[in-house]
């Protein structure tokens, strides 16, 4: 998501989702939050400073706490900044508050690095925020279905089998608002972010892009 930087329709989409297919488990793939005003690259001087920036993430998440009050959240390069400025300025762990304290989510949403759940059909799926470019590798590698993020211009799944069963690697897009200053660092390569989800049924995915118009805007119902 990427917070406060979210895409404009993030909120009528999710709802769209939930209500079409009605999940029982879900789960944010991680960058929650930006941090664009605390990370280790450049900040654009037209942006919000750190506290305000804050405030306006924690605005913008309030709204998804509504809808999914209940959500496995994996850790990230992102929402993590908080705690990797604390380290790089010396700081211990334990003056930092933890990520539901400090972003004041509700009870239901647990963070973790990386987590496995079991699908309705028993196989067992492994997420993450990434553990490399090409998931189809990373599948193979952790010898099970993968599902990760991070890469914003891949919106894909590939399968892979062997003697045990047929596998698969997911990688699920992003959610960012592609106009917003905070990711004019990619406006001019080619390739543009791919906004969307995806979500698993019976053990298999499947992906649900935000269909968008020429001005950016989600095309309401195409999921």
């Amino acid at each position: 998501m990427h917070q406060p930087y979210s895409h404009p329709d993030l909120i009528a989409f999710l709802t769209h989702i939930k209500k079409k297919f009605k999940p029982d488990s879900v789960v944010c793939i991680g960058d929650e939050i930006d941090g664009h005003s605390i990370s280790f690259h450049d900040h654009h001087p037209d942006l919000d400073n750190a506290g305000r920036e804050f405030r306006q993430a924690i605005k913008q998440l309030s709204k998804v706490y509504a809808l999914f009050p209940k959500v496995f959240v994996v850790d990230s390069n992102h929402g993590s900044l908080v705690y990797r400025r604390a380290i790089a300025n010396g700081l211990p762990s334990g003056v930092i508050k933890p990520y539901r304290e400090m972003l004041q989510a509700p009870k239901g949403w647990q963070w973790s690095d990386d987590l496995v759940l079991k699908a309705s059909n028993g196989e067992q799926i492994y997420f993450c925020h990434s553990k490399g470019s090409n998931v189809l590798k990373v599948s193979q590698a952790m010898g099970m279905s993968v599902v990760q993020g991070h890469h914003h211009n891949q919106l894909e799944i590939q399968y892979w089998g062997n003697p045990n069963g047929l596998y698969f690697g997911m990688t699920t897009g992003c959610l960012i608002d592609d106009k917003s200053l905070a990711f004019s660092y990619n406006k001019l390569s080619v390739k543009r972010p791919v906004i969307g989800c995806a979500i698993i049924m019976d053990g298999y995915p499947r992906l649900l892009p935000m269909v968008l118009n020429r001005g950016g805007r989600w095309i309401k119902k195409i999921v």
